[in-house]
């Protein structure tokens, strides 16, 4: 396992770089309530140009400050006051740019996950908020340093070939008219099976 530097952060391009996060490894906690997860959906937000950005047009505040930081940031925000929604802040610092996790598959920990998610092993972490939950990430990691903090992205060998990836619009940004349209999501085929 290999823990993603700061490098791969700093990358210019949200887009790709939201691509590339689909099989790495998610970690959160440590001794009995570790848990770790393989990355399976995420969505690209490309800052101030961005309709569906929280960042549109150069917006600052207190909410979304984070996003303005150095790549390897984490950026998490409360979402119609019910979850907490998970993003990886990207690029230099000054552009705001960040990666939402829609979904991951559940690696360790499964027992921490279900205690603190209940539901079904399928319903685990199938969506933002839920996997959020699961993991036992919350509004007190905004800010966390994904490099040397309590929150940790690894490359464990999980690939995810280019024919597994489903490509497409983001989910709920209706409000960002054409920009809703873009093709920033990815998610890996439901019949992909991970093989390091």
């Amino acid at each position: 396992m290999t823990l993603l530097k700061r490098s791969f952060y700093l990358q210019e391009d949200v887009v790709d770089l939201a691509r590339r996060l689909l099989g790495m490894v998610i970690v959160t906690g440590s001794g009995s309530g570790r848990t770790s997860a393989i990355i399976t959906e995420t969505e690209a937000y490309a800052g101030e140009p961005d309709r569906a950005s929280h960042a549109f047009g150069g917006r600052r505040t207190p909410r979304n400050e984070v996003m303005y930081g150095i790549g390897g940031t984490a950026y998490v925000y409360l979402c119609y006051g019910i979850h907490n929604l998970f993003n990886v802040v990207t690029n230099a610092k000054g552009i705001p740019h960040a990666i939402l996790l829609r979904a991951v598959q559940p690696l360790e920990g499964m027992d921490t996950m279900r205690m603190r998610r209940g539901g079904t092993m399928r319903e685990l972490c199938a969506g933002p908020g839920t996997l959020t939950k699961a993991l036992g990430i919350g509004l007190h990691h905004n800010g966390v340093d994904l490099v040397n903090g309590a929150i940790k992205i690894e490359e464990r060998g999980f690939h995810v070939p280019d024919h597994a990836v489903i490509v497409g619009p983001r989910v709920g940004v209706e409000y960002a008219k054409q920009d809703a349209r873009l093709p920033y999501r990815f998610r890996v085929a439901k019949d992909h099976s991970f093989a390091p």
